[in-house]
């Protein structure tokens, strides 16, 4: 039930930042407005706070994991990528360096299949693809390149 509850607690945090992001509108107005449980297929108080925290958490570090993803992700300037794309990919970089409990490969395997559900079949590859080339640089024994896209 647990894991239910935060994948349906990501699309909504995805939903959120995207209107966020895109739409330009106030965090906490947006945040304000909990879709009722039939528009996420049965989200509960548990799924909506665990989106109230992955969004809070993106919103307020937003600095720092943008700069992640530009470091993994040097061809594509954030305002280039698709909004689902980069909000995903703020998501679960908030996840893999802010909640520890969420195994890295958890965090991953959600955000390609958030990425597919609201984007493309293409989107999941891509933010696969970035998670991965983090994933990669940042093992056990090897040190993660500093916010630099020439060494990501």
């Amino acid at each position: 039930m647990l894991r239910r509850q935060r994948h349906l607690g990501r699309q909504l945090a995805l939903q959120w930042l995207y209107q966020i992001d895109v739409g330009h509108l106030p965090s906490e107005e947006v945040m304000a407005e909990v879709p009722d449980e039939e528009a996420l297929d049965g989200i509960d108080e548990e799924g909506v706070g665990f989106a109230q925290t992955l969004s809070r958490g993106v919103i307020a570090d937003r600095e720092r994991i943008d700069a992640m993803i530009e470091t993994y992700a040097p061809e594509w300037p954030l305002e280039r990528m698709a909004g689902v794309e980069r909000n995903v990919l703020r998501i679960a970089f908030y996840e893999i360096l802010d909640v520890p409990e969420i195994p890295a490969s958890v965090s991953i395997d959600e955000a390609v299949e958030v990425a597919k559900t609201f984007g493309t079949e293409e989107s999941g590859k891509f933010v696969n693809g970035i998670l991965g080339a983090y994933m990669r640089a940042t093992k056990p024994g090897k040190r993660p390149p500093e916010n630099s896209a020439e060494q990501a």
